[in-house]
């Protein structure tokens, strides 16, 4: 079964953040990428059976994509990344086809915010660095983004302690339940 308040994927185990990197393959897309590039809106009526939706994930910008990702990889984008409407589904089927963050330069506040809240990591940095296929390890705690294939190391800033409990959680809706309030 499904779990809906952890994107249908377990939460991080407790400290998985701390210390952990996450480890995958990038996906690079370019700037600009809507929310109905991720999750097209002609499939709106799938909110419901989001394990039917997740099989679309991206496929107006990849159509292969669902067949290439693997758990662990990541999403790195351009400008504006998951612009357009508030979707929260957006987030939570990057998360839910094994998507671990997403990368970009700059993303909407939003999605940014949704992601987060699904306990998806997102982190801003120059990912003109980043290319299609390579390798990356993340260091979600430090910012720090280590590209094995280039051997560059990028930085994306810290991400806050509150938001790091969250992702731990799974996500907001899963750390509310565990810890009954968002004490800030």
């Amino acid at each position: 079964m499904i779990d809906i308040s952890t994107g249908g994927l377990s939460p991080l185990q407790k400290g998985a953040i701390e210390g952990f990197m996450l480890k995958g393959r990038a996906f690079k897309f370019g700037d600009n990428i809507t929310t109905d590039h991720i999750v097209p809106g002609r499939l709106a009526h799938l909110r419901s059976n989001l394990p039917e939706l997740a099989k679309h994930t991206m496929e107006d910008a990849d159509p292969a994509f669902t067949s290439k990702v693997k758990p662990g990889d990541f999403v790195v984008g351009g400008k504006n990344f998951g612009m357009g409407s508030s979707r929260e589904h957006a987030a939570l089927v990057l998360k839910m086809s094994g998507v671990s963050a997403v990368l970009a330069k700059s993303a909407s506040r939003i999605f940014f915010r949704n992601s987060i809240n699904v306990g998806l990591p997102i982190l801003l940095c120059d990912t003109d660095k980043i290319n299609d296929g390579d390798i990356l390890e993340i260091d979600p705690e430090k910012g720090e983004i280590y590209d094995r294939t280039n051997r560059q190391k990028l930085t994306s800033g810290r991400i806050p302690a509150m938001m790091l409990k969250i992702l731990e959680a799974g996500g907001l809706v899963a750390y509310v339940k565990k810890y009954g309030d968002l004490k800030i």
